[in-house]
């Protein structure tokens, strides 16, 4: 039903891995970012959302949902499944075009079409809900009243986020990992701005790895296999 679902609403599918194979990681610097990176980019070669409940697990480790939020919502989800299935759906819709508004800003083009989507198909739903909630210690914040009984509200919590990111100066941080095949995003608020991986353990490593074979090969094809002179 799922899959029959998602290709009625025009989505393209890529394989996915068995619940609980590939683990989230938490490395964008932000929880619209992280979202995107659900997926291996380019083409979803690798798609963790495999169903609604690894969306709710996405949300309580990014911390942008509380544990006590997703208990409600997985068992809301177990109740009412074709529901949980249409959000899956949308979950990807909202990744799709993410992924496409944060391409474009890390290769520096305007993405007009991106943001009306994203204000007119998101925005205004995510923040119709918004109010001031009591935190229960004497303070007030922002949240949904219906977060725990709406099956969708970890995507208010992305839509908004990524509004609060694309509104302020780390906007122009974006970017995409240089590493062969990655195509994940990050936030770089590194010092200097130079930073280009997803990860160094991981990306940078990989890379560094790679041009210092290739290198090395280079000198074995045309013999110039120099030896350290001796001290």
């Amino acid at each position: 039903h799922l899959m029959m679902y998602i290709c009625a609403m025009g989505i393209a599918i890529a394989p996915a891995a068995p619940d609980g194979v590939a683990p989230f990681r938490y490395v964008g610097g932000d929880w619209s970012v992280d979202f995107v990176n659900t997926a291996n980019w380019p083409g979803r070669r690798l798609d963790r959302f495999t169903g609604y409940a690894r969306v709710l697990e996405w949300a309580e480790g990014a911390g942008a949902v509380s544990a006590a939020t997703v208990s409600s919502l997985r068992a809301l989800g177990e109740e009412f499944p074709a529901r949980a299935v249409r959000v899956l759906a949308e979950a990807v819709q909202l990744r799709q075009l993410l992924e496409r508004l944060f391409y474009r800003i890390s290769q520096h083009q305007p993405a007009p079409d991106e943001i009306a989507a994203l204000n007119e198909q998101w925005l205004s739903r995510s923040l119709a809900d918004l109010a001031l909630l009591d935190r229960g210690d004497g303070t007030l914040g922002l949240g949904w009243p219906r977060a725990d009984t709406a099956l969708e509200s970890p995507l208010w919590v992305v839509a908004r986020a990524t509004a609060m990111l694309l509104a302020s100066g780390d906007a122009p941080r974006i970017r995409r990992c240089e590493g062969d095949g990655c195509g994940w995003y990050y936030v770089d608020r590194s010092r200097n701005g130079l930073r280009r991986w997803c990860e160094m353990e991981t990306c940078g490593t990989r890379m560094k790895s790679r041009r210092r074979a290739e290198r090395t090969s280079i000198s074995h094809a045309t013999g110039d296999e120099r030896q350290p002179a001796p001290s």
